[in-house]
């Protein structure tokens, strides 16, 4: 499409739509991939907001013979959620629960209701939507409408058709319908139509479709024949919007069993667990998932065996549901090498985790190289899989490719991400030549090619493989009967276009591109970094649970570019150059990234260790390289330098009254790029460094008198900046506690920084100069192997990982530094482990902070606290303020959101009494700020109760 039609376009669906019309870089590129190997550009987004929107912008567009996509949340896998022309995007208005009727056990949505929106509102009446896909804490109804999504209960509840009673849709000609049972009431042109159909070709409807419970692929005529009901529903239902624009569904709903109860089977291998599979669906499973030890090598909590088979069940009550449980792993134990029985919902929770972030993790092979969807979800009959699955890995030897299996075993249907080489032209000729002999390996197992995430443009040019060419010809004389102009999704299932095109890898450069971090997991190459997306979209669950962090930005605002897989696709598209045409200078990216806390929560979160905060760093590097920075950059940026100016000419006072002058504290937050919101925060009259020294000439003149000093291990405290300045308390809280443990602490004899404040400004090049500095200063302390104890998360982390991630295999002191690194807890409890701390006995309320979370890990601080008897579990998600950018301006609302999601509502409704913990300076003055409340770091808790 030329310009000037796509303005005339744009102008036409602006008079035509209330919702929004977005033709910018931004949403054009937000929109060109889902979750699978294919990349389609559109000319345009529509944001409808009901049903007549819908028809307004379909009526734009045929008048213009424009193609129309609608999309969810963009997690298919199969490619039919990208698309050319005009993308309708329903995650943001048409959303609604229209209706609820738990007698009936019915519900009525919208195309963009979240389906864990559905099974909360259905939970309140004992109820839930049966289909639950890995992604249900993002994907919406209508994407599973449209892919018949199944997930792994779908051996007590079936796929998504089976729980479909009623769809409005809208077709490219503009008529508007409700399909259900029956031909009666379409409009006659359809009605007839299908009658015709269906009747000139019974014999074949009826014998030409294989009987399995995963049959996804094609379209479903089958449901049309006369004894079937004529359920235009379910034959609508896995259409992947070619037929018509889903505005409204009517759908079932099933008790919710009261408890639950989790089996997990231990056998010797993969094909032993895939043979039993079938045979415990005679205990009335509510699932049986299957993964092997390539998968989850070690992985905590399961039992003993080379792969599992994840067996849930329901009772009503927990005792029930463990009995029955117990029973199903009894009947199977002669094939088992061993089982555990879970009914505690976390630790049900932590063992399902590792099977729904299986569509990512899979995404990397052991060696760290990359594998990709294409054959995802095959389905065989159950009790075919096992030989299947010989035959499959065979055919993946032959063709020099590796994946790992898993999936709904209960089902016949696997999941596999597979190694193809998907840059190169012999790589893609071996891509299309294993597809062809797999889909024919499919069929003879008597299969289906999808067997849960469509045929989309994945698979869609192989279907005449598994059904003949007399049956590809009814499936397109079915399209064109609903879409005779073919405006829907061109290119998906009928008349489909070959695999190989439109590969999302194609546009991308083909050489390294020169950048500053080495990306060891990635081999040096931000283009493979940047390919981590997968576009799983676990970073747009819109609500947060227990520990997690990933992203905050995306749950404040809700708008997919704030989100790590919307950065991650601006970057992509950065990189191929075609929409964001101003590489590293984009202002899209960067507007993208502005929101970005840096928080690091995708590096963990993610379940393919996307790390946007480094990302982000790169991109600002090069994006502001030789030209004047914002503001921020110069005042929180450079945080050290001014600081230790400050403390060198004791302008703490002075600094701190002027701060506390309106007039001046605005002028000097205007000139930093400061939010006029915030409060300049008080510094130390005192540094940690200075009274350090004082305190260490002190014990230097009692030793020399014969006093006591201390003999044990000797540990280096890490000076960092916010606890040097700022809150020198925290410092001198830690020396007391790891004194009273036996530990002799020493501080490095200059200054020295992480050089945090540069990296997450982008000011790489400084980042560099200050770290080489610093391990300068700290030579001696690695040459005598010390551990260095940080005591702020997010120093200590980049320590971890900034700092050999920047420097590099060149400097190898940089790696040890990170060795040597440890927390407070950690030192404690590795270094003093008979040490016992005082006991506190309170309650606790407060944050974890985001780094601590993503790199360092928070389970001694766990140990720590309950042995000090701080009972009680601190919040997840993100304080908001994220170092400097809580402070800059024009962050404050997003910074303020975070907070109010977990933290500030968790402290206003602790006890009183509770001890209010935070380990980073950012989460303390967080709370100080919008909160009133003083926060504390762990060590000056324990030093308050230590004799």
């Amino acid at each position: 499409m030329v310009d000037h039609e796509a303005d005339e376009l744009e102008r036409a669906l602006r008079r035509a739509v209330r919702g929004e019309v977005s033709f910018d870089t931004t949403s054009r590129a937000l929109m060109t991939m889902d979750a699978s190997n294919y990349r389609r550009v559109p000319a345009g987004v529509v944001a409808p907001y009901d049903a007549d929107d819908v028809a307004a912008a379909l009526a734009v567009c045929r008048e213009r013979a424009v193609p129309v996509v609608a999309r969810g949340a963009g997690t298919s896998i199969a490619g039919q959620a990208t698309g050319l022309g005009v993308v309708l995007d329903f995650t943001r208005h048409m959303r609604s629960i229209v209706s609820l009727d738990p007698d009936a056990r019915t519900a009525v949505v919208q195309p963009g209701v979240i389906l864990d929106e559905l099974r909360t509102a259905a939970g309140a009446h004992g109820l839930t939507f049966g289909p639950d896909p890995s992604t249900h804490s993002r994907c919406t109804l209508g994407g599973m409408i449209g892919n018949n999504s199944c997930g792994s209960h779908s051996v007590a509840w079936g796929t998504t058709a089976d729980n479909v009673r009623e769809l409005d849709v809208v077709t490219y000609g503009g008529e508007r319908l409700r399909a259900g049972r029956g031909l009666d009431g379409l409009p006659p042109r359809l009605r007839d139509g299908l009658r015709a159909l269906v009747d000139g070709d019974l014999a074949l409807l009826r014998t030409g479709f294989p009987e399995l419970p995963r049959r996804i692929s094609g379209y479903a005529l089958d449901a049309l024949l006369p004894e079937k009901g004529a359920v235009v529903a379910r034959a609508l239902t896995g259409s992947e919007g070619t037929l018509g624009v889903l505005t409204e569904a009517t759908v079932r709903l099933v008790d919710a069993p009261a408890a639950r109860a989790l089996a997990v089977l231990g056998y010797p291998d993969e094909s032993a667990a895939a043979e039993a599979a079938h045979t415990l669906l005679p205990h009335g499973p509510l699932t049986v998932e299957g993964m092997a030890a390539d998968l989850v090598a070690g992985a905590e909590g399961l039992p003993k065996g080379g792969a599992w088979l994840f067996a849930e069940v329901g009772g009503a009550t927990r005792e029930e549901a463990l009995a029955r449980a117990r029973a199903l792993a009894r009947a199977a134990a002669d094939a088992t090498t061993d089982h555990t029985v879970v009914a505690d919902p976390a630790g049900q929770r932590a063992l399902w985790r590792i099977r729904e972030d299986a569509s990512g993790t899979a995404t990397r092979m052991p060696d760290g190289s990359e594998a990709w969807p294409g054959w995802e979800d095959c389905a065989v009959p159950p009790a075919r899989l096992g030989a299947y699955l010989r035959d499959f890995r065979a055919l993946m030897a032959q063709h020099g490719l590796r994946g790992t299996p898993y999936g709904h075993f209960g089902d016949g249907c696997i999941h596999v991400r597979i190694d193809f080489d998907l840059l190169s032209e012999a790589g893609i000729r071996v891509f299309r030549d294993f597809s062809t002999d797999l889909a024919d390996l499919v069929v003879a197992h008597g299969g289906s090619l999808s067997g849960e995430h469509g045929d989309g443009l994945a698979r869609a040019e192989l279907l005449p493989r598994m059904y003949g060419d007399e049956m590809v010809r009814l499936f397109s004389r079915f399209k064109d009967l609903w879409d005779p102009a073919g405006g829907l999704n061109p290119g998906a299932l009928a008349r489909p276009q070959r695999m190989e095109e439109n590969l999302r890898f194609a546009p991308l450069p083909r050489r390294p591109v020169d950048v500053e971090f080495g990306y060891p997991h990635d081999n040096g190459d931000f283009s493979a970094a940047v390919r981590r997306c997968v576009g799983v979209a676990k970073c747009r669950d819109e609500s947060v649970s227990g520990a997690a962090v990933m992203c905050p930005s995306y749950r404040a605002t809700g708008d997919e570019q704030h989100s790590t897989r919307g950065r991650a696709r601006l970057l992509h598209e950065m990189l191929a150059g075609e929409v964001v045409r101003d590489g590293w200078r984009s202002e899209e990216v960067r507007g993208a990234l502005d929101l970005c806390l840096s928080c690091k929560g995708c590096r963990s979160d993610c379940p393919v260790g996307v790390d946007m905060a480094t990302y982000k760093a790169e991109f600002l590097h090069h994006h502001y390289e030789g030209r004047l920075r914002p503001a921020a950059h110069y005042s929180m940026g450079r945080l050290p330098v001014w600081l230790r100016a400050a403390a060198a000419l004791r302008a703490a006072p002075v600094a701190n009254a002027a701060a506390g002058v309106a007039p001046l504290a605005a002028l000097a937050k205007r000139a930093g790029g400061i939010a006029p919101e915030r409060d300049i925060p008080e510094l130390a009259r005192e540094p940690f460094t200075r009274w350090w020294r004082k305190r260490a000439r002190g014990a230097a003149r009692a030793a020399a008198r014969g006093g006591e000093h201390a003999h044990g291990r000797t540990v280096v405290l890490w000076p960092d900046t916010f606890t040097n300045y700022l809150s020198p308390s925290v410092g001198q809280a830690a020396v007391r506690v790891l004194e009273d443990a036996g530990l002799r602490v020493v501080v490095p004899p200059e200054p020295v920084c992480c050089g945090l404040t540069w990296v997450s400004t982008g000011q790489l090049d400084r980042a560099r100069a200050v770290m080489r500095r610093t391990l300068d200063v700290m030579a001696p302390a690695l040459d005598a192997g010390l551990p260095v104890v940080g005591l702020e998360p997010s120093c200590t982390a980049a320590l971890r990982t900034d700092l050999p991630e920047l420097l590099g295999p060149a400097d190898p002191r940089a790696a040890r530094l990170a060795d040597a690194v440890t927390t407070f807890a950690g030192a404690l409890e590795d270094l003093a482990p008979d040490w016992q701390p005082p006991t506190v006995d309170r309650p606790v309320v407060g944050q974890t902070h985001c780094h601590q979370h993503a790199v360092l890990g928070d389970a001694a601080e766990r140990r720590l606290r309950a042995r000090a008897g701080l009972t009680g579990e601190l919040s997840g998600g993100c304080c908001g303020l994220a170092g400097n950018f809580g402070f800059e301006r024009g962050h404050y609302d997003v910074s303020v959101a975070c907070a109010e999601e977990q933290l500030l509502p968790s402290v206003r409704g602790a006890d009183p009494a509770a001890e209010v913990l935070a380990d980073g300076f950012s989460c303390r003055t967080q709370l100080d700020q919008l909160a009133g409340r003083r926060a504390r770091h762990l060590a000056e808790v324990l030093a308050e109760r230590l004799r």
